[in-house]
């Protein structure tokens, strides 16, 4: 070869591919974690769908580090305002659930009574929701009681409302006997009503039924179970003379927005003011 020629250089370059194709183990962990992550929605689906609403409730207090009186209504100006989750199909309400604490005293009520009666509406309901939370830890039972009930300060008074879940009622079906959950909550209310001296009044409240019936159950029924919750008051130890007005509504006053709705199904329990 001659100096005057040009020598020819060649590059050869080899393509390297990392992770071995689609002979890698990444994709493996992946899917695994999905398959793991479907299987556990698998099982939380059925679990949800195996369970009852009362028995769910039950499972969720245990693990719950405090047991709050009035689930369904809260009161606080937090991020529902106020409302829970289930709230939607309840018509609204002044006054104050169980979430707040005892130790606050601001509370909005349904008229302006003055700040001496106030103060004694602020200081007996804190020994009522003190009361039930006490009972409450007792035991399962008195835990599921507690979702029955909601509290809270109105112009006449502070008012313990107790009202049916649909799979959980209060009484047996258009009738004044009490289930095992309506005698437990008498036993939890006889005591904390004992902590306070003021009168009582218990008002029944009914759904409305179907207008095809020939006889409408709901005047009878509520006057029926409000004595039907005097008596076991009294059977637990309340001083019958602490109880001045036994009231049944009918289905004149639902608090859903369905009046054929369970939750009308409810008992109110008013601590009486002083001066009403």
């Amino acid at each position: 070869m001659s100096d005057n020629e040009q020598s020819i250089t060649i590059i050869k370059r080899k393509k390297v591919v990392g992770g071995d194709g689609h002979h890698g183990g990444a994709w493996k962990v992946a899917y695994a974690d999905f398959v793991t992550a479907m299987m556990a929605f698998f099982m939380l689906m059925w679990l949800l769908n195996a369970t009852t609403e009362t028995q769910r409730k039950g499972l969720a207090d245990y693990f719950s580090p405090t047991i709050a009186v009035a689930r369904v209504s809260g009161g606080g100006d937090g991020a529902f305002g106020g409302d829970s989750l289930q709230s939607q199909s309840t018509l609204s309400q002044n006054g104050r659930g169980g979430f707040l604490s005892l130790t606050q005293t601001r509370v909005e009520t349904e008229g302006d009574t003055g700040p001496a009666n106030q103060e004694t509406a602020d200081e007996t309901l804190a020994k009522v929701q003190a009361g039930l939370t006490g009972k409450g830890g007792e035991s399962l039972v008195a835990q599921m009681a507690l979702d029955h009930i909601i509290t809270r300060v109105t112009e006449e008074g502070v008012l313990i409302e107790i009202f049916d879940l649909e799979e959980d009622p209060l009484f047996l079906p258009e009738t004044a006997e009490p289930t095992e959950i309506m005698i437990a909550i008498s036993e939890m209310l006889s005591d904390t009503l004992s902590l306070t001296s003021n009168r009582i009044s218990v008002a029944g409240h009914s759904r409305a039924y179907s207008q095809v019936r020939l006889d409408n159950p709901a005047w009878d029924l509520t006057v029926e179970r409000a004595h039907a919750t005097r008596e076991l008051f009294e059977a637990d130890g309340l001083l019958p003379e602490r109880v001045e007005k036994i009231i049944g509504y009918g289905q004149q006053k639902p608090i859903a927005r369905n009046p054929m709705a369970f939750r009308n199904n409810r008992l109110e329990i008013v601590l009486l003011r002083d001066d009403v």
